[in-house]
């Protein structure tokens, strides 16, 4: 059986883990909005037309912070069609995703519906093809109290108090050739720069998020980041990351080892931001919003879903509805590990998306709702991850995968809260064929005891929950637990996530 020690120490932390780790993305894509949070005809909609069933699981969720209004599709937004009265909204094409829009929720429905779910909203402005003056202007409108133009409208259409808008992305993934206003480094920094100092010009506690690499196998990865910080470093707080991870030719160890490739990605951006600070002589420090990241089978959107019929623009498709099996949701729940590692430069983070949409919650229109193998990790991680992360040591068998060469067969992090003395572990096992064991040094945080044990596994590691079977995949109690003078023990299943809680 192979086998695995850690060893956890309260005096040595990483960093403070920010809520905002625990975000997530809607953007106006396929059913995410329409027939996904909003469906005004179904049995729970309330009197806005969202689904209280989804509403209920967006809570127990836990997400934080909530990425709107894209995605490519922010690109080619014009978010002004989407307020006031609805009659007269106009419908709009959608060139991201060949879609029609109706524009029947924009940023005031969806601000009302966040105030129901607690979560914080996160706007990403169009600077694909607009540019400053747009994004002054609903910064005016989301942010000014009265006695303007735009706050006043505000006002007029139902909503006298300013949203408090803090987060604002400046674009989105403007490095790749997909997206509307595609520009170079240098073009893009330069608009990206001078949207920042307008904006804080009109509200110096906005923060802002520039955009990085759409992903770190781009050819301009690094040379990206470089110049567009060279351009804001003084301008912006974070820089942005996306990455998607799925399995390819069978190669599930590879799979497995998706938050190798994740570890790499935030350390290589670390290192080129901070370069760029030095270089400039700065004392400040960009942080990262790993703001889409997920597993996406996005080979089968370029082979099936892509809508390519020029006369046929439907409202809400179907698309990128992956349904999600054990194996990746283990990858997901070590891709959190990932981030938590990293908490002292990674603050914030946004899970891509929500509902519908490579999603961890489904619906079906006029009925179900139900949680994906993904909704697991992540809820649990989100519930019991607070206070700072703890510098693990961790030793561990390996495996040669075909990608990554040689990695541990678990992964594993750790949080502390100081003021409760709550700790919570979280570990994956990546052994396709045998159990691991995993001895826990726990003697540093003093007299603990176990109060709570999941983990994520099954037989049939491509087991899904579907709309026929909602509950085929669901977590458990790890009975094999134990802890003795200052030592844990727990065997992992292959292929497997876990979670335990200390007091």
């Amino acid at each position: 059986m192979p086998q695995a020690q850690l060893t956890l120490d309260p005096h040595f932390t990483v960093g403070v883990v920010n809520r905002r780790l625990f975000g997530s993305f809607v953007e106006h894509l396929g059913r995410c909005v329409y027939d996904g949070i909003y469906e005004p005809t179904h049995s729970t909609a309330d009197a806005q037309g969202f689904r209280e069933d989804v509403l209920e699981l967006v809570r127990e969720l836990g997400v934080s912070t909530i990425r709107y209004p894209g995605g490519n599709f922010v690109s080619g937004f014009r978010w002004e069609d989407a307020i006031g009265p609805k009659d007269e909204r106009p419908a709009r094409l959608d060139l991201a995703w060949h879609s029609t829009e109706s524009n029947e929720v924009g940023l005031d429905e969806f601000a009302g519906w966040l105030d129901k779910t607690g979560s914080e909203l996160m706007y990403a402005v169009n600077l694909g093809t607009r540019g400053v003056q747009e994004a002054l202007d609903v910064l005016e409108y989301t942010n000014i109290r009265s006695g303007t133009r735009l706050s006043d409208a505000r006002i007029a259409n139902g909503h006298p108090e300013p949203y408090g808008v803090k987060m604002w992305c400046l674009g989105n993934e403007m490095d790749g050739p997909w997206q509307l206003g595609h520009r170079s480094a240098d073009d893009y920094g330069k608009i990206a720069s001078q949207t920042a100092k307008a904006m804080r010009q009109l509200d110096p506690s906005v923060e802002l998020v520039v955009c990085g690499s759409s992903s770190a196998q781009m050819l301009t990865f690094g040379s990206w980041e470089h110049t567009v910080l060279e351009h804001t470093y003084e301008d912006v707080d974070f820089i942005s990351c996306h990455a998607y991870y799925e399995e390819l030719d069978g190669d599930t160890g590879s799979f497995l080892a998706s938050a190798v490739n994740m570890d790499h990605f935030i350390e290589s951006v670390v290192a080129t931001a901070d370069s760029v600070g030095a270089e400039l002589k700065s004392k400040k420090k960009i942080n990262i919003s790993f703001d889409e990241w997920n597993v996406w089978y996005i080979s089968r959107y370029h082979n099936v879903d892509k809508i390519t019929d020029l006369e046929s623009w439907p409202v809400a498709p179907r698309l990128l509805e992956d349904s999600y099996s054990v194996v990746d949701a283990v990858v997901v729940g070590n891709l959190l590990i990932s981030l938590l590692k990293h908490a002292d430069r990674v603050t914030s983070a946004s899970l891509a998306q929500l509902v519908n949409v490579i999603a961890p919650i489904m619906t079906e229109p006029g009925g179900a709702t139900w949680r994906q193998t993904t909704f697991f990790p992540f809820a649990v991680t989100s519930r019991l991850a607070v206070g700072s992360a703890l510098e693990v040591k961790l030793e561990s068998d390996t495996y040669v995968s075909a990608t990554y060469g040689e990695v541990s067969t678990v992964d594993a992090v750790a949080t502390h809260d100081a003021e409760t003395g709550k700790t919570a572990i979280f570990l994956v096992n990546r052994s396709q064929d045998a159990p691991t064991t995993v001895t826990i040094d726990v003697s540093h945080l003093g007299p603990v005891s176990i109060v709570e044990t999941h983990t994520l596994a099954d037989d049939d590691i491509y087991a899904k929950n579907t709309v026929a079977d909602q509950e085929r995949v669901a977590l458990h109690p790890n009975e094999t637990t134990t802890i003795s003078e200052g030592s844990l023990t727990i065997t992992l299943p292959a292929v497997s996530w876990t979670a335990i809680a200390l007091a």
